[in-house]
C-alpha cells in the first residue's frame, strides 16, 4: 500500500531512548521503565502524559468508576470460541467470576431491556415511563375512568415484516461498530469492583494461543515478518494506520501485564494462609515481561506502545466530550445520577484540556484505497473482539472483553465517519451529535472502563518505578 504522509508520521523516524542508553550500561538496565522522550507517531512527551495523568485524570477516573453506572457491567461469559475447541477452561479458583445478585442491580439497570425499537430512541437506557393526558377534570383516584371507549386501546403489536426492518437499520448501524456489545440473553450484570483485575494463575498454552492469534492473524505485519511481535525498527517499513493498529493491541497488552504484575497471586504458601487469596506486585514478574534482558530490547517499546493507546482514547473521550456531557448517565437514583452527570463533565472538562491530543484526521485519507483498510482495519479489530470468547479463565475473558469493547468504542468514535466535529457554538452540548451519532451504554461503561485500566498501568509504573529505585 501507497503509504499516506502527514506531520505525524515524521514524529514515527525519531528514536527515543530509555534511561540515556540503556543498551550499554547494566546499571541503566534497572531503570529501563523510566521512559523519556517523545511519543512514537504522537506529539507530547511520556514525562507530560505521566504528569497529566496521576495528578488530574487518575484520582477523578478511579472515584468515577466506582459509581453504579461504571461498575456494574452487562457481558455474556458463555458464549462458545468459534475458531478452535474449548478444552482448556481454567479450574483455578481464582479464575471464577462472582455474579450479581438481583437486590444488588440498580433499578434502572434492571428495567433497561435492548431491543430493536430502542434504535428509534437512540440506544439510550430508558425505565419505564408512563404518561398521562389530563384534560382538567379528570379524577385519578379511578383507574376506570382511565379508559377511554371512544379511543380505544392502543395496538401494541408490531408485524413480522416490520421486525425484519428493525433488523437491517440495526445491521446498517453495526458497520460503523468495531465490536459487538454484549446485549443478548445470555448476558448478564458483573459488579466489576468485586472481580478486579488480577493475576489469576491462568498461563500456558491457552494463553499463548489467543495472544499468538491476536498478532499473528490479526495485526497487520510487514513482508516476510513471521515473529510474534514486530521488532520496532521494522514499524517504519509499514504506513501510519497499520502501525496504529498494532502500537494500540501491544500498548493494550503491555497494560495487561503491568496489572498482573501490580496485583500478582503470591506464593502458594501464602495463598494457604489467605485462602481468598493475597495480591501484591511482583518485580521480577514485571522485569522478566518487560526488561530489555529478556525482551530483546523490545520491553521498553510495549511500555511505550502503553502511551500511545492512552493518547488515542484520551482523544476518543475528548472528541465525544460534547455526546457525553448530554447523557443522562440513569441508574434509577435521583441523587447518584446527578452527582455521574456533574463528575463526568468536571472528568471531560479535564481530559480536554490536554494541550497534544492524537491526531486521527491523518489517517484513512486516499480515497479508494483508503476506505478499503479502513474496512480492513474494522475486520481486523472485530476479530480481535471474537476471539476474547477462547479466554479459557472467566476473569481473564471479563477483563479481556471489557478492555477490547472500550477500544472498539474508541476507534468507533475516531473512525465512524458520523462524528467528525463537535457541536458549535449555540446549540445546546450533544444536540448535534447525538443526530449523527449513537452509543450504546455498554459502549460508554466500557470506554470508560478501558481508558481506567490504562491510567492506572500509568500510575502502577511510576509504583515500579520507586521500587527499582529503592
Amino acid at each position: 500500500m501507497k503509504k499516506i504522509y502527514c506531520c505525524a508520521i515524521v514524529l514515527s523516524f525519531l528514536v527515543p531512548f530509555v534511561c540515556d542508553a540503556y543498551f550499554t550500561s547494566d546499571t541503566s538496565q534497572s531503570c529501563f521503565c523510566k521512559l523519556k522522550g517523545r511519543i512514537d507517531d504522537c506529539s507530547c512527551n511520556v514525562d507530560t502524559v505521566d504528569h497529566f495523568n496521576n495528578m488530574k485524570i487518575f484520582p477523578r477516573l478511579r472515584s468515577l468508576l466506582s459509581k453504579d453506572y461504571f461498575r456494574f457491567y452487562k457481558v455474556n461469559l458463555k458464549r462458545e470460541c468459534p475458531f478452535w475447541t474449548d478444552d482448556s477452561r481454567c479450574a483455578i479458583r481464582y479464575c471464577h467470576v462472582q455474579a450479581c445478585q438481583e437486590e444488588d442491580i440498580p433499578p434502572g439497570l434492571k428495567q433497561y431491556n435492548p431491543n430493536p425499537m430502542n434504535s428509534l430512541f437512540g440506544n439510550q437506557d430508558m425505565s419505564l415511563r408512563v404518561i398521562h393526558f389530563y384534560d382538567g377534570n379528570e379524577d385519578c383516584e379511578d383507574p376506570e375512568n382511565d379508559h377511554d371507549e371512544e379511543l380505544g386501546f392502543i395496538n401494541t403489536t408490531i408485524s413480522a415484516a416490520a421486525y425484519e426492518e428493525f433488523e437491517k437499520w440495526q445491521a446498517h448501524d453495526a458497520l460503523d461498530n468495531f465490536c459487538e456489545v454484549d446485549e443478548d440473553k445470555d448476558a448478564q450484570y458483573v459488579d466489576l469492583l468485586l472481580n478486579p483485575e488480577r493475576y489469576t494463575g491462568y498461563k500456558g498454552k491457552s494463553a499463548h494461543r489467543i495472544w499468538n492469534s491476536i498478532y499473528k492473524e490479526n495485526c497487520f505485519r510487514p513482508e516476510n515478518h513471521y515473529d510474534l511481535f514486530i521488532q520496532t525498527n521494522q514499524l517504519n517499513r509499514m504506513c501510519l494506520e497499520k502501525r496504529v493498529f498494532y502500537r494500540v493491541i501491544s500498548g493494550m497488552h503491555a497494560s495487561i501485564n503491568i496489572h498482573l504484575c501490580s496485583k500478582y497471586l503470591l506464593s502458594e504458601k501464602e495463598s494457604l494462609i489467605a485462602p481468598s487469596g493475597k495480591w501484591g506486585p511482583n518485580l521480577e514478574e514485571f522485569k522478566r515481561r518487560f526488561s530489555p534482558l529478556t525482551t530483546d530490547n523490545e520491553g521498553p517499546h510495549w511500555l511505550r506502545n502503553l502511551y500511545f493507546i492512552y493518547l488515542l482514547e484520551l482523544r476518543a473521550l475528548a472528541k465525544a466530550a460534547p455526546y457525553l456531557a448530554n447523557e443522562e448517565f440513569y441508574t434509577g437514583s435521583d441523587e447518584d445520577d446527578r452527582d455521574v452527570r456533574h463528575a463526568v463533565k468536571e472528568f471531560l472538562s479535564v481530559v480536554r484540556s490536554f494541550p497534544n491530543h492524537f491526531d486521527e484526521s491523518c489517517m484513512f485519507n486516499g480515497g479508494a484505497q483508503a476506505r478499503k483498510l479502513k474496512e480492513e482495519f474494522r475486520q481486523h479489530f472485530r476479530n480481535i473482539s471474537v476471539i476474547m470468547d477462547c479466554v479459557g479463565c472467566d476473569k481473564c475473558k471479563l477483563w479481556g472483553k471489557l478492555q477490547v469493547q472500550g477500544l472498539g468504542a474508541a476507534l468507533k468514535i475516531l473512525f465512524s465517519g458520523k462524528f467528525d466535529s463537535l457541536s458549535p457554538p449555540g446549540i445546546e452540548p450533544g444536540q448535534k451529535a447525538k443526530s449523527q451519532f449513537q452509543l450504546q451504554r455498554g459502549e460508554i461503561v466500557t470506554l470508560f472502563n478501558a481508558f481506567g485500566r490504562l491510567s492506572n498501568s500509568i500510575n502502577e509504573l511510576e509504583s515500579f518505578r520507586k521500587i527499582l529505585r529503592e
